[in-house]
């Protein structure tokens, strides 16, 4: 079964418990940034655990010392809970320690 889009509504109401991201057209954006460049790719290794027990893969984009998460459901065409569901488990992510040095 295919997830249903949420109403602008719903996503703003969902962006209440998600400070940092940002609804870009059909996407949910936040840029993180890191210490090191090999905190941030510890901080993707943690996502994209994260993203294969969901099976939601996000769009990850590592750069120098930050990592952009652009999540978006392709199947659906734009916003759905999945986003959401996984954004809130960013966040455990984030608050953790991610500097392996």
């Amino acid at each position: 079964m295919k997830p249903e889009l949420l109403s602008a509504s719903a996503i703003q109401q969902q962006m209440i418990g998600l400070p940092g991201w940002q609804v870009e057209g059909t996407e949910l954006v936040k840029e993180f940034r890191f210490t090191s460049y090999l905190a941030g790719i510890e901080f993707v290794r943690r996502v994209a655990g994260l993203a294969e027990a969901m099976n939601h893969h996000p769009d990850l984009f590592v750069g120098w010392r930050k990592v952009t998460v652009r999540l978006s459901t392709h199947s659906a065409g734009g916003l759905t809970g999945l986003d959401f569901a996984l954004a809130c488990q960013i966040r455990s992510v984030e608050a953790a320690p991610t500097d392996p040095s």
